[in-house]
């Protein structure tokens, strides 16, 4: 049984904890040993976007210190397991605990597929899902293969989520475009931002997803405050909310077709 560290986010554990909740109880589902370290606080990350690059490098060595004892580090957040693996090596001298520690940190998926094996996910979702790539995801840590790139087609995600009953997905004419959030740009560039997070949920809409997912519940914060403001928004939910059993609150939009950004 691998006894794991649970890391969650700051966003996720102040706006939406449900998403960390549910990111328990699928691993717990799975037969691992999850504790929650009470003392982790924020990886870094919106520091060092933003430049402030030595603000962050204390918050990177207590991370890699309170999740020493564990196995397996798991977040259900691309961004901040790619601020860990791809980053920390730019912030911090080479040691062997920073090694084992970007070694052994893994996004929820990427760990249910290519550590625990994850071949069967029970339950069921009866609804059209559109999946949205994050950045990070797509092209640091590589869940899935991008339209830029030559190769075999694969998405992490998607394998999982394929297996439940009932589930369909969304066609999307851009399925790895970016949403606009890109932290601190969603508030240097408002305009911006919204015109590519409004362009994303276009493609959604035109496609029929009835239940808008993702990895990462920073870029479905960003969707999410531009779709609740459409005449017909889509449900938005994280996809260890989906894997957890969770279903749709409210309504769902059954005729994405018909309706349209405002």
């Amino acid at each position: 049984m691998p006894r794991i560290g649970l890391f969650i986010p700051c966003y996720i554990d102040q706006f939406y904890p449900d998403v960390g909740l549910a990111t328990l109880e699928v691993l717990e589902r799975y037969g691992c040993e999850v504790e929650f370290p009470e003392a982790q606080t924020c990886c870094g990350q919106p520091m060092a976007n933003t430049g402030c690059v030595d603000a962050a490098v204390p918050l990177a060595e207590r991370m890699i210190e309170i999740f020493a004892p564990y196995e397996y580090v798991v977040a259900p957040s691309g961004s901040c397991v790619a601020m860990v693996r791809e980053h920390y090596s730019d912030m911090l001298p080479l040691s062997n605990a920073l090694q084992e520690f970007q070694a052994k940190t893994f996004e929820l998926c990427e760990f249910l597929t290519d550590v625990l094996k994850i071949e069967h996910v029970e339950g069921q979702f009866p609804y059209k899902v559109g999946l949205h790539q994050s950045c990070h995801g797509l092209r640091e840590l590589r869940l899935a293969r991008s339209s830029e790139t030559v190769g075999e087609e694969f998405n992490k995600a998607r394998q999982l989520l394929e297996q439940m009953k009932g589930i369909t997905f969304a066609d999307l004419n851009r399925k790895d475009e970016c949403c606009g959030f890109g932290g601190t740009f969603a508030v240097q560039e408002e305009a911006v931002s919204c015109m590519m997070g409004l362009d994303r949920l276009a493609d959604h809409y035109e496609s029929g997803t009835e239940v808008l997912t993702a990895g990462d519940m920073s870029c479905l914060m960003h969707l999410d405050g531009l779709n609740r403001r459409q005449p017909k928004p889509v449900a938005v939910m994280h996809i260890a909310q989906i894997l957890a059993g969770r279903q749709p609150e409210g309504s769902v939009r059954v005729n994405a077709t018909e309706g349209g950004i405002a």
